[in-house]
């Protein structure tokens, strides 16, 4: 059975690893440990994982700055996908954030991934006319 969870410090290198397979075509943004150094400085508690007692199988980091919700490195190990483990994730997240007050929940996807957006939709997100824009610091 799975469970989701707060991310423990004994997660992290399984953390690594499933993002290194999950997000193998598209690098990610940081180094994995810096971002999940970053996550453990703000809002802890909603670095979210999914496994049980020895595996460890899907990850979601949620934000909420007191206007809106964000959603960030979603990830199922390919092996066991379409098992409803991202749902569950997404609806662990909605329902934190749901507690915390937040109004709307964003999250950005790669325009190529069509699985992706095609998850998503399945869940009530749609595609909003935004311009996405960001500056590396």
């Amino acid at each position: 059975m799975i469970d989701i969870r707060p991310y423990r410090m004994d997660d992290e290198l399984e953390v690594i690893q499933l993002w290194k397979k999950v997000f193998s075509k598209t690098p990610l943004p940081n180094y994995p440990i810096r971002g999940i150094q970053s996550k453990l400085k703000i809002q802890p508690e909603l670095f979210l994982v999914a496994g049980n007692d020895h595996l460890l199988v899907g990850t979601t980091m949620v934000g909420f700055d007191g206007h809106r919700g964000w959603v960030y490195y979603l990830a199922v190990d390919p092996a066991y996908r379409r098992n409803g483990i991202g749902t569950a994730l997404m609806k662990k997240a909605e329902s934190i954030l749901a507690q915390m007050s937040c109004p709307k929940i964003n999250l950005q996807i790669r325009a190529d991934n069509s699985n992706l957006q095609a998850f998503y939709e399945k869940l009530g997100y749609s595609i909003e006319e935004r311009i996405s824009m960001g500056k590396k610091l």
